[in-house]
């Protein structure tokens, strides 16, 4: 009679350990290979260390108000930011969280740079893909070396670049963001539109919609500062907000023609000398319109600056991002009698009950005037 086997039985704690640390490699091996091969990958991990760095800066807003170390004027425009975002939950009902209750002093003028480009015979961006905002026109680097590399190697390719500064940006809620002091250096009205901006992308964000995106939160910004400095009594920066609405229809208006004119021209195939003429006729016709009609009906930006400032495919594109068909809110805005948390939600649900463009959502409300047309 074959004698009895008794086996010992598994150390399964043991042998968890050894499939978690075999897994944990696998993924560290993966990732290492990613950053490897990926200039995407490198470019987020990147910009992830260089944030998180920031981020380690974060000082609580309300301690810096209670502390009387604090000068005075960074005193009273955190206290406004926090008047602002408070503003934003209770009358507005945007998505706040923990935004803007920490403040990072950056040290220096600008917080990140925005690259963006375009092909020079069309009117035709450039695209990065990344985590949940999906396809975006432009990559931002809080390093500005690696900014300006990437902008020699686009040009080199032969496309318009466009490098700009930014003081501000949103994670659309994922994370805690703090007020960077790259903002405070507006004026107080700027400044409240810029906060109303940023936590408009945390309550209505469309993946891969950048123009929509940027106009609704440019929308909120103004439109929002409006009413929140005539709640306070505010008359004056509450016209302010008003003429600078008014000013972002106005170069709405404009960019509009001038990339309706620029695309004409691209109808037929154009390089070289003949290409480079027509792009010299079109962008010193719309200098000449900042010297003149457009630039003079401008209330609170410097019509100087439009007529000097550099112009190619990659900069209209970029201008149009903030400011493309802003009539189209504010029709939505007289819709729901001038309540601008009325029209935050009204556009809120229209865009989340019909999947797809979100302008078509809108254009296609009962009683817009497009379907009079």
């Amino acid at each position: 009679m074959d004698s009895l086997i008794e086996r010992a039985r598994p150390h399964w704690g043991r042998l968890l350990k050894r499939v978690l640390l075999i897994a944990l490699g696998a993924l560290a091996g993966g990732a290492v290979l990613l950053l490897l091969l990926s200039a995407d990958a490198r470019y987020i991990a990147r910009a992830g260390v260089e944030e998180g760095r920031l981020l380690l800066r974060r000082r609580s807003i309300a301690k810096l108000i209670a502390d009387s170390a604090t000068p005075a004027p960074l005193r009273q425009r955190l206290t406004l930011v926090l008047a602002a975002r408070a503003y934003a939950v209770d009358s507005l009902g945007l998505a706040v969280a923990k935004t803007y209750t920490t403040y990072v002093d950056v040290g220096r003028d600008t917080l990140l740079l925005v690259l963006s480009a375009s092909r020079k015979d069309k009117l035709r961006e450039v695209t990065w893909r990344y985590p949940i905002v999906g396809i975006v026109p432009y990559k931002g680097f809080f390093n500005a070396d690696r900014a300006r590399q990437e902008a020699d190697r686009l040009d080199a390719q032969g496309l318009d670049v466009f490098l700009r500064p930014s003081g501000a940006f949103s994670t659309l809620g994922y994370f805690s963001d703090p007020l960077f002091s790259t903002a405070m250096s507006r004026d107080t009205m700027e400044l409240v539109a810029t906060v109303l901006h940023e936590l408009a992308h945390n309550t209505l964000y469309v993946k891969s919609q950048t123009p929509f995106n940027e106009s609704f939160a440019s929308f909120v910004g103004y439109r929002g500062a409006e009413a929140f400095f005539r709640s306070r009594g505010d008359t004056v920066d509450a016209r302010r907000a008003a003429a600078r609405w008014r000013d972002e229809r106005t170069l709405d208006v404009f960019y509009a023609e001038l990339a309706r004119r620029l695309d004409s021209a691209y109808t037929s195939p154009l390089s070289g000398p003949a290409l480079e003429q027509v792009r010299s006729q079109l962008y010193g016709w719309a200098h000449d319109q900042f010297r003149g009609a457009v630039g003079q009906s401008l209330e609170t930006y410097d019509w100087r600056w439009f007529a000097q400032a550099p112009l190619n495919n990659s900069v209209v594109i970029a201008e149009r991002f903030y400011r493309m068909d802003l009539n189209l809110f504010d029709e939505v805005y007289l819709q729901n009698n001038a309540d601008i948390a009325e029209t935050i939600r009204a556009i809120q649900v229209r865009v989340y009950t019909q999947p797809g463009d979100p302008y078509q959502a809108l254009y296609s409300r009962p009683g817009m005037k497009v379907e009079d047309d």
